[in-house]
C-alpha cells in the first residue's frame, strides 16, 4: 500500500518526518519498506518565462524563444511546440538535465540557431498523455522555481507492507486511522455535500437481484446523468501518479481515487450500455466466454460471479469490468456500482484466471460493508463536481446479509496481567475509541463494539493487543517472570517432557523425525478419505494447498515420503510427533487438539548391506515399534484387531490398551499410495499420544524378586476356524485361573493349501515361586486349559 503524506494529511495533522512514521508503523505490524520519491525524475526541472518568441529564420515550424530560467540571464531554446507563447510560464529542462526515457540535455545546434536546454510537455514529463504542445503553467511562479514545487507534486510516499489481517489498512483513511491513533491526533472524514436531481429516481430506473446471497452480501448503485468525460483535474491525476495508479478520465479515475482513500473497490458502467432495468448478480455457466476491459476473452466456469443486466453479463465480480459496457469519450450516464462480495470466491477467481487487480486484491481480504454507503456517496458527489454531472435521488440496493459487528468483553486487568503494564481504564477507553469501537462502561469492565473494518479483533485478547500495539510493544519493560515453585521441581507427568520423552524414544529405535506445516490441502484430505466433518478451514490460507487444518498426520507424512523418493531415498523409517485438530463446540477455541504420534515405515528394513537379507519392512515391524512404544511408556500391552473398514489402509489393524482404541495401524491403501510415488507398500500407524501418557501415568513400576525355581515349557497344537483370531484364545487361557500360568505366546502358524481352517502352536510357560513344579502338576494344567478352550471357542485338536 503505497501512502501519500499530503494525503494523509487531509484525514490527520500529522507533522512529522516520513522516517518517523515509518519507525512507528512498522512497529505495530504495518511494516514500512520503502521510502518512495515518485517525481524524482523532476528534480531538476524548473519553471521558465517565455520572454520572447520568434520565426526560426531556417525552419517555418520551430520558434526561437528567450526563456528566463532564473539562471541570472535568458537562455535561447529552439522550441517546435505550436502552442508556445510569449509571457508563458513553461517547463523547462536546463543543459544536463536527464529526461524520463534517458534523454540529456546538451547544449546543441539546430538548424544553425544555438539551444541552451528544452521546454518540454506533459508526455515528455510523464504527467499525462498530451503530446501535442508543450506543458503550459500557471503564471504566479517566479522563473527558476523547481517543477516538482511548482506543480505540488509529492516528493515522499511510504511504501507499507500490509498484513492480509488487515484490510482496513488497504486505504488511506484506514491508515490515518491508524496514525490518528499512534501519535494521539484527530481523525477527520470527508463532509458529504451530494446534490441529487430530485425530478428522477434511482431505484424507479434500475432494480437489483441478488441470486447468489453468499457470494455477494450487498450489492448497490446509483445513476449519474449529464456527465462530461474528460481529463482529471491535475491534482486528482498528480496525486493518483503518486501512488503508481495511471489516470484514465475523470469517472474511472474517481473510482480508483475513492478504492485508494475509503478501501472500497468501485466500478463505474456506462448506462446506455446496460439492457433494461435490472442488476442482476449470479454465478456464471461453465465454459461460458466473458470479454474483459483488457480486451482477453476469459472461460469461466460455475463458480465464478458474474453481473448481468436484463440481456448478458456486464463484468466479472470483484475483480475486472467488462468491455461491452465500459466508459468511453462518448459516455453521459454512469452506473456506479458498490458492492461487496464473498473474498473466497474473489480469490480463487482471481488466482485461476491469473487476473489480479487493486480491486480484487481488497475484495480478496474482505472490505467495509458498512462503509459501503459511505464511499459510493463520496464517488458520486467527485462525479457531479469534477464530471458536471448530477445524480438520480436515492440508491439502488440490495442487502440479502447486513453486517453485524462482534461484541467483545474487555477487562483492564487482564490487559495488564497479559501485557505487564499498568494502563489505567481511561486510555484503555481512549486507544479503542480511537481505533473506531464503540465503548461502554459495565462495572470496572468494557463492553466493546468492534467496527465492521477490523475482521481480526474477535476476542479479548485481540483487544489487548490493540492496547499493546498503540502503546508500543517496544516500550514495555522487561520483567523476569514470577516463578511459582522451586527451581528444582520437575513435573514428570508434563505433556512437554512426555512428548519429549516420545521423541527420544523414536529416534532411539533409528527413526527419522519429520516436521510438517499444521496446515493441509483440503483436497489431501479428501483424496484420503477423511471425513469432512470437524475440518477446521484457514479463513486467509497461503494456498490451496493448505487451506485447512489438519485432522491427521497421514497427509503431511505421505508428501514427506513423496518427497523424499523423487530424491532418490527408497527406505525411509519416519516419525512426526505433532497435534491434530477438529471442531469442538465446547472448547474455549471451538478448536479440540490432540498430540498424536505418526509412524511410517517404506521400502528395506534393513541398509542392504550384507549380512541383513534385503526385505521390506512389513506389518511385524510395525507392530514391533508399537508394542516396544507401549512397554516402554507404561508397561502396557495392547491388543491388534482387524478393522474391517479404513478409507486409507488395506488392511487396518486396532490398538486396543485397556479397552481404549489407542490408534490404528496398517497398510497404505496401494491406489492411493501410487499417487506419493509409491511402489511398495507403505506401512502407516497413528496413535493418540493423549490417550496413551493418560494411560501410562497410571502405570508405576513395581518390584519383582527374580524367580528361584525353573519353569516348564509345554507346546499345545490348536485347529480353528481361519476367522478366529489368536487374542481370543489368548483371552481364554488368561483368565482361566490357572495359577501357575506365567506366559503364552504364539510360537507357530500353519495355513494349509486349501485354506478351510489353521493351526496354531502355542506355549505355555508355568512356574510355581515357591518350588519347582512337577510334571503330572503341569500335564493336570494343561489338560484344564484344553477342556476350557475347547468348551468356550470352536476348536480342536489334531
Amino acid at each position: 500500500m503505497l501512502l501519500s503524506l499530503s494525503w494523509l494529511r487531509e484525514f490527520t495533522p500529522y507533522r512529522g518526518s516520513i522516517d518517523e512514521l515509518s519507525h512507528r508503523l512498522t512497529m505495530v505490524g504495518l511494516e514500512g519498506e520503502e521510502i518512495v520519491r515518485p517525481f524524482a525524475h523532476l528534480s531538476p526541472m524548473v519553471v521558465g518565462r517565455v520572454v520572447e518568441k520568434k520565426q526560426h529564420p531556417g525552419a517555418d515550424k520551430l520558434s526561437l524563444c528567450s526563456v528566463d530560467a532564473g539562471t541570472g540571464e535568458n537562455l535561447s531554446i529552439v522550441c517546435g511546440a505550436p502552442n508556445v507563447q510569449a509571457g508563458q510560464n513553461v517547463a523547462v529542462a536546463l543543459e544536463g538535465t536527464e529526461l524520463p526515457g534517458g534523454q540529456v540535455i546538451k547544449k546543441t545546434s539546430i538548424r544553425g540557431e544555438t539551444s541552451q536546454g528544452m521546454i518540454c510537455s506533459e508526455a515528455e514529463l510523464e504527467l499525462g498523455q498530451d503530446s501535442s504542445g508543450i506543458m503550459v503553467l500557471d503564471g504566479a511562479f517566479s522563473p527558476g522555481t523547481g517543477l516538482r514545487r511548482a506543480l505540488d507534486l509529492e516528493e515522499f510516499v511510504l511504501d507499507i507492507g500490509v498484513t492480509p489481517n488487515r484490510p482496513d489498512c488497504l486505504s488511506v483513511m484506514g491508515l490515518a486511522r491508524e496514525v490518528a491513533a499512534l501519535f494521539d491526533l484527530p481523525l477527520y472524514k470527508p463532509v458529504l455535500d451530494l446534490h441529487e436531481d430530485n425530478s428522477r429516481h434511482c431505484p424507479d430506473e434500475v432494480q437489483i437481484e441478488i441470486d447468489d446471497p453468499s457470494g455477494c452480501p450487498l450489492y448497490q448503485a446509483r445513476i449519474i446523468s449529464g456527465c462530461a468525460i474528460k481529463p482529471s483535474p491535475d491534482w486528482m491525476r498528480y496525486r493518483l501518479m503518486a501512488v503508481g495508479v495511471r489516470p484514465i478520465n475523470n469517472i474511472v479515475d474517481i473510482t480508483n481515487y475513492i478504492m485508494l482513500e475509503q478501501g472500497q473497490p468501485l466500478h463505474a458502467f456506462d448506462r446506455d450500455l446496460l439492457e433494461g432495468d435490472r442488476i442482476r448478480v449470479d454465478r456464471s455457466r461453465p465454459g461460458f466466454k466473458f470479454p474483459t476491459l483488457d480486451e482477453q476473452e476469459r472461460e469461466l466456469n460455475d463458480q465464478d460471479l458474474l453481473i448481468w443486466d436484463s440481456e448478458k453479463p456486464v463484468a466479472l465480480a470483484g475483480v475486472m469490468g467488462g468491455a461491452n459496457t465500459e466508459i468511453n469519450e462518448h459516455s453521459t450516464r454512469v452506473l456506479l456500482e458498490c458492492a461487496v462480495f464473498n473474498p473466497l470466491s474473489i480469490r480463487q477467481t482471481a488466482r485461476r484466471l491469473g487476473l489480479h487487480s487493486e480491486s480484487s486484491f481488497r475484495f480478496e481480504r474482505g472490505v467495509d460493508q458498512a462503509n459501503a454507503p459511505f464511499a459510493l456517496d463520496r464517488a458520486a458527489q467527485l462525479m457531479s463536481e469534477l464530471g458536471q454531472g448530477r445524480g438520480y435521488q436515492g440508491v439502488s440496493r440490495a442487502e440479502p446479509r447486513p453486517c453485524k459487528p462482534v461484541q467483545v468483553y474487555f477487562r483492564r486487568e487482564r490487559a495488564n496481567s497479559l501485557l505487564a503494564l499498568d494502563v489505567d481504564q481511561e486510555y484503555c477507553r481512549r486507544v479503542l475509541t480511537s481505533l473506531g469501537c464503540e465503548v461502554q462502561e459495565e462495572g470496572g469492565a468494557m463492553q466493546v463494539t468492534v467496527p465492521i473494518y477490523r475482521p481480526d479483533i474477535t476476542r479479548e485478547v485481540d483487544l489487548i493487543e490493540e492496547i499493546g500495539r498503540v502503546y508500543g510493544l517496544d516500550k514495555i519493560p522487561e520483567h523476569l517472570p514470577k516463578v511459582q515453585k522451586s527451581m528444582h521441581h520437575e513435573d514428570a507427568d508434563s505433556e512437554y517432557r512426555f512428548l519429549g520423552a516420545v521423541k527420544q524414544w523414536a529416534r532411539g529405535l533409528g527413526l527419522q523425525e519429520a516436521i510438517n506445516y499444521s496446515f493441509v490441502g483440503m483436497a489431501d484430505l479428501d483424496y484420503l478419505g477423511v471425513p469432512l466433518e470437524g475440518r477446521v478451514k484457514v479463513f486467509n490460507p497461503l494456498s490451496e494447498e493448505q487451506d485447512v487444518m489438519r485432522t491427521h498426520l497421514l497427509p503431511g507424512l505421505l508428501n514427506t515420503l513423496k518427497h523424499n523418493l523423487g530424491q532418490g531415498n527408497t527406505r525411509l523409517k519416519l516419525f512426526e510427533a505433532a497435534r491434530s485438530f477438529e471442531q469442538d463446540s465446547s472448547s474455549e477455541t471451538g478448536v479440540r487438539e490432540n498430540n498424536r504420534l505418526a509412524l511410517l515405515l517404506y521400502g528395506r528394513r534393513h541398509r542392504g548391506h550384507w549380512p541383513h537379507p534385503e526385505d521390506d519392512a512389513d506389518f511385524y515391524d510395525l507392530k514391533g515399534l508399537v508394542e516396544n512404544l507401549l512397554g516402554a511408556f507404561g508397561g502396557l500391552e495392547g491388543r491388534f484387531v482387524l478393522h474391517r473398514e479404513h478409507p486409507c489402509l488395506e488392511p487396518a489393524v486396532e490398538c486396543i490398551c485397556r479397552e481404549k482404541t489407542l490408534g490404528v495401524l496398517g497398510r497404505g491403501a496401494p491406489d492411493k499410495a501410487r499417487a506419493y510415488k509409491a511402489r511398495k507398500d507403505i506401512w502407516y500407524c497413528d496413535l493418540d499420544l493423549d490417550l496413551l501418557h493418560s494411560l501410562g501415568s497410571r502405570s508405576r513400576p513395581q518390584f519383582q524378586p527374580l524367580p528361584r525355581f525353573p519353569v516348564v515349557k509345554r507346546d499345545m497344537t490348536i485347529v480353528t476356524p481361519m476367522e478366529l483370531a489368536y487374542h481370543q484364545l489368548r483371552d481364554v487361557v488368561e483368565n482361566a485361573g490357572v495359577d501357575i500360568l506365567e506366559d503364552i505366546s504364539l510360537v507357530d502358524v500353519y495355513l494349509p493349501p486349501e485354506r478351510q481352517e489353521k493351526k496354531l502352536t502355542l506355549r505355555l510357560t508355568y512356574r510355581h515361586p515357591e518350588r519347582t513344579l512337577k510334571d503330572s502338576e503341569v500335564d493336570r494344567e494343561q489338560q484344564k486349559l484344553a477342556d476350557l478352550l475347547l468348551k468356550k471357542l470352536p476348536v480342536g485338536f489334531p
